[in-house]
């Protein structure tokens, strides 16, 4: 009875060796231990950080816009010198416009013809009546222009007036005789006098004068001729005086067909006379 009890216990030691494989789990554990080798996946998680990293790196094509902005504004900058071109070409055009119209009526084909004529009594304004003696040609700028010669009556002056311009300088027809005696009307109207503003008064004489109207040289006459009795004028008023009695003289002898001193003497007799208060 007492040696069968070891057989049994020989089987139980079998049970150990079944253990080995049991040993062999700890074998198993290895790929356990590749586990941190997957913990490197984990590692890759800074990689993920990585695309944070490349937000400044998206700034930096913000920064980018506003060099494309430099392209865009350097564009129109080209555009500025283009749109000059045909602004530089428009003048040259003007040019050539103004050329054009100037170059057109410098040689007048058909001359404006004018309502003189050679021997015609006219009044030429500041130096009085005259006569048209002739008609000549003068160059002027390589062109043969036409002229009027006028020998004035009073101061023996000779003056060449364009042709085509005589209207436009004032020369004018010598009155009539029916207007000839609406100039001694003048005479009769009230004169006027200097008053405080003398400076402005022979300016007006002046202007009236040169005006080439018969009637304000008239008017110029009475006024100065009224101030000469009244109390004096000074040596320019008496050369005005003068001036203007010889221009009203030339036309008066040319429209009532007198000669000069007898038309003075009417001028003379036509001007009011003056009484002057004597001191007492």
């Amino acid at each position: 009875m007492t040696t069968k009890k070891p057989s049994p216990r020989k089987t139980a030691a079998k049970k150990p060796a079944a253990k080995k494989p049991a040993a062999k789990k700890p074998a198993a554990k290895k790929p356990a231990a590749k586990k941190p080798a997957a913990k490197k996946p984990a590692a890759k998680k800074p990689a993920a950080k990585k695309p944070a990293a490349k937000k400044p790196a998206a700034k930096k094509p913000a920064a980018k816009k506003p060099a494309a902005k430099k392209p865009a504004a350097k564009k129109p900058a080209p555009k500025k010198p283009a749109a000059k071109k045909p602004a530089a070409k428009k003048p040259a055009a003007k040019a050539a416009a103004a050329i054009a119209e100037v170059e057109v009526p410098a040689p007048p084909r058909k001359p404006r013809p004018s309502k003189f004529k050679v021997q015609d009594k006219v009044v030429y304004p500041h130096h009085g009546a005259a006569i048209i003696v002739k008609k000549e040609k003068q160059p002027v700028d390589g062109k043969r222009v036409d002229y009027f010669v006028l020998e004035v009556a009073t101061d023996q002056l000779i003056v060449r007036v364009p042709v085509d311009r005589a209207e436009e300088l004032g020369v004018r027809p010598v009155i009539s005789k029916n207007a000839a005696r609406k100039v001694f009307a003048v005479f009769r109207d009230e004169p006027q006098e200097a008053g405080s503003n003398w400076s402005r008064w022979y300016k007006v004489l002046t202007e009236k004068i040169n005006s080439g109207d018969i009637y304000q040289v008239a008017e110029v006459v009475r006024d100065l001729t009224f101030a000469q009795q009244m109390k004096g004028i000074s040596p320019a008023l008496k050369r005005m005086l003068s001036k203007a009695h010889l221009i009203l003289n030339s036309e008066l002898r040319f429209a009532l067909n007198l000669d000069e001193d007898e038309t003075e003497k009417r001028i003379l007799r036509a001007l009011p006379k003056v009484e002057v208060p004597e001191e007492g």
